[in-house]
């Protein structure tokens, strides 16, 4: 499994993956400082997801014609001017470039997103759902050295806040070109199918394609919707920022260290068992706000939070890949990127009003009511499927 082509994929994903978490911590807390408002607070991270939804198809379609080196290429590229302008916004204290640089790395980020699918792309049949896997667990390595890079450069260029972890990002994107640039994928590998109506209204129809893209972006969405506001609401209860960047540190560990062997689970239990299991522990994780707000409920939610996401992320990833032919994954895999970045944009938007008005408990309290709701809903649609059989 471990030949050229996914070692460079590990690396890419990897160097390139790093900002994420670096992301997640930089997004509420330097809109928090530039915000005009509080509610503004979480806006740099909702255009950084609300851009997906522009760009998910078109990069997926992009890739499917030019190759998955040209759009990772692209990847560092954007990477690397939002990170400048990033830094440049907060050395100027211009909430609005602050934004725009969260738009281009937000695309970034989407196109860091299909090293997941590459890694299907590169490997035999029966290691599809390992190396997919073990591709989101190689995030784990991001997790730890993002937080570690925003600890140690934000106060760089200090007394201006953040910028020097802005200018790590950069640092990042120069580097996580050296792998892409290694990449020999076969080109006819990801030879894109005609966008016509007729397909997609197959593929619309289809309740595997169907069932896949809702339960990675349902996942998605909650993960979003708890873990944007959580450094506001540490930082909120007297909390310092490094101890916030450390529970987002072991929340994104949470998020990729199963990985190592959720494809193993995978193929034991199938998709669908792993995905019910992770909206369960979702609900878990949107539970324990509930009891408090000292530092182990922050740990302990934010850790469920991350494997609940893993399990439901790439069991639905998992299923979605296996219901679909070659021809037509780049389009379908760039509308189910682009339904996880509607979902995600949306999920950061309203935890972003909803914790501004109300709170960190009504936050979670809303989360509860939405991740009941999906077990449920999942769980009588496997149910449904057994008897059909």
């Amino acid at each position: 499994m471990f030949n050229r082509n996914f070692s460079m994929i590990l690396c890419g994903n990897i160097l390139l993956g790093a900002a994420m978490p670096m992301l997640i911590i930089l997004g509420a807390l330097a809109g928090g400082y530039l915000a005009p408002v509080q509610w503004m607070a979480t806006l740099p991270p909702t255009v950084q997801l609300i851009v997906g939804v522009a760009v998910a198809t078109p990069i997926s379609l992009f890739m499917g014609k030019y190759g998955r080196r040209a759009g990772f290429m692209l990847a560092a590229c954007l990477t690397i001017a939002g990170g400048a302008l990033g830094a440049y916004a907060m050395i100027h204290q211009s909430f609005s470039l602050l934004c725009i640089s969260h738009i281009i790395l937000g695309a970034g980020l989407i196109c860091v997103n299909y090293f997941r699918f590459a890694a299907a792309d590169v490997v035999d049949d029966q290691h599809k759902a390992q190396a997919m896997s073990v591709t989101i667990a190689s995030g784990l390595v991001a997790a730890l050295v993002g937080p570690q890079l925003f600890s140690g450069l934000k106060d760089l260029l200090a007394p201006i806040p953040f910028a020097g972890a802005y200018i790590g990002i950069v640092a990042l994107g120069t580097l996580g070109m050296i792998p892409v640039a290694a990449l020999r994928i076969p080109h006819d590998v990801t030879k894109p199918m005609r966008l016509n109506r007729n397909k997609i209204a197959i593929l619309r129809e289809n309740p595997r394609v169907v069932t896949a893209i809702a339960v990675a972006a349902f996942a998605h969405a909650i993960m979003i919707f708890l873990m944007i506001p959580t450094p506001l609401a540490m930082v909120g209860c007297g909390l310092g920022e490094d101890q916030a960047a450390d529970v987002i540190r072991w929340h994104v560990v949470a998020m990729f260290a199963p990985g190592l062997i959720t494809g193993k689970l995978i193929q034991k239990y199938g998709s669908t068992q792993i995905a019910i299991s992770g909206l369960i522990l979702l609900l878990i994780a949107a539970m324990i706000p509930l009891t408090g707000k000292t530092p182990f409920q922050f740990y302990a939610a934010l850790i469920a939070l991350g494997v609940g996401w893993n399990f439901g992320f790439v069991g639905g990833t998992y299923m979605l890949q296996t219901a679909l032919r070659p021809e037509e994954r780049p389009l379908i895999q760039g509308i189910n990127d682009m339904t996880l970045a509607i979902c995600a944009a949306l999920a950061s938007l309203a935890s972003g009003v909803i914790f501004a008005v109300h709170g960190w408990a009504i936050l979670a309290t809303v989360a509860v009511g939405l991740v009941g709701f999906g077990v449920v809903a999942l769980a009588t649609r496997q149910h449904r499927a057994t008897n059909a059989i």
